[in-house]
């Protein structure tokens, strides 16, 4: 009497399409979470429509235990698979990997945001990695973020990775892009790590565009030679919680360590993760005299080396915004 559940069983577990999808349906996807069961997985096998039953899936892992050990990821599922085949086919599935873009000069509160929008990560979870001390050390970073070393570019992530991970694999990208070179070019300008990146960063949050970056660059280091405050805005712009903003002039007065407009020197840390160019910049300044630089209202900055040369280049900002301002206005009355 035995024998015939035991054909049964052997049916459901070994025979290709006993418990599988229908050839016509199509391939069901599923996703396994790091830290799910073997039980659980198999109830989203079910719950996805890959198997008619969960009783040859369970007895297939009771059979070879080795199968249950199914890999975080997300997978589709094949049609027309015995449970043994299909519990083998997860077991020995590479993670799916997923390409994300990190852009130049975003803070890790943004790249929070985009590593939890395509990985299975909180970015809750990843803010709390980017701050435990333990990981830190273990990266070589003394401050008390990541902020600045997360290395910007575009990257293929295993789907399942862990915020641990992704920290690390950002940070070990800057270690690779840290060459020797660089680093003696830092030392003989007398920036440790974490003041070129700081410093790095203020590069960036103020100018896109690559080919003035050095020239940005050669203001703040002028600048902190003649022990003037940097009174860079982005870096007031870092002190205030929450979505960027328009700067007032009460903003200039926050009790910060980041407002470069009380405080002289640099903030205590990067205010942002700079790429590659403003990194460079920064160890390869351009060689001015200017001090000071404000937009031009038309993309880029205009530099002064004096304050009534810099008074001149605001009152043509003004001059060029207003105009922009009235031309907006047209337009949006000839609508």
């Amino acid at each position: 009497m035995l024998a015939v559940p035991l054909i049964v069983v052997a049916l459901f577990v070994l025979v290709p399409g006993l418990n599988s999808v229908r050839q016509h349906e199509a391939e069901p996807r599923i996703a396994v979470h790091r830290g799910d069961s073997f039980r659980q997985i198999v109830e989203s096998l079910h719950d996805a429509g890959a198997v008619r039953f969960r009783w040859p899936l369970l007895a297939a892992g009771v059979l070879n235990p080795k199968l249950r050990n199914i890999k975080p990821g997300r997978y589709t599922v094949p049609r027309n698979l015995s449970s043994v085949a299909l519990l083998d086919y997860l077991h020995s599935r590479p993670q799916d990997e997923v390409r994300l873009m990190i852009p130049n000069g975003v803070e890790q509160t943004q790249i929070a945001s985009i590593i939890a929008g395509g990985l299975d990560i909180d970015s809750t979870a990843f803010m709390a990695a980017t701050r435990d001390p333990k990981l830190l050390q273990s990266l070589g970073i003394e401050g008390r973020s990541t902020e600045g070393y997360l290395f910007p570019g575009t990257y293929n992530f295993p789907w399942a990775s862990t915020p641990d991970e992704v920290v690390t694999f950002l940070t070990r990208q800057f270690r690779s892009f840290y060459s020797d070179s660089l680093q003696q070019r830092a030392k003989s300008a007398g920036l440790d790590e974490n003041r070129l990146l700081t410093l790095a960063s203020i590069v960036e949050a103020e100018t896109p565009l690559d080919e003035e970056k050095p020239v940005v660059a050669s203001v703040y280091l002028n600048r902190l030679k003649r022990n003037m405050r940097l009174q860079a805005d982005p870096t007031v712009q870092y002190a205030i919680p929450g979505p960027a903003r328009r700067l007032l002039f009460k903003d200039l007065e926050i009790d910060s360590p980041y407002n470069t407009y009380r405080n002289a020197g640099l903030p205590p840390g990067p205010i942002c993760n700079p790429g590659p160019a403003s990194i460079n910049a920064v160890l390869n300044p351009a060689r001015t005299n200017y001090l000071y630089f404000v937009a031009t209202g038309r993309g880029g900055h205009a530099f002064a080396s004096t304050l009534a040369g810099h008074a001149q280049n605001v009152q043509h900002y003004r001059s060029v915004r207003a105009k922009l301002l009235r031309e907006q206005a047209q337009e949006a009355d000839q609508r």
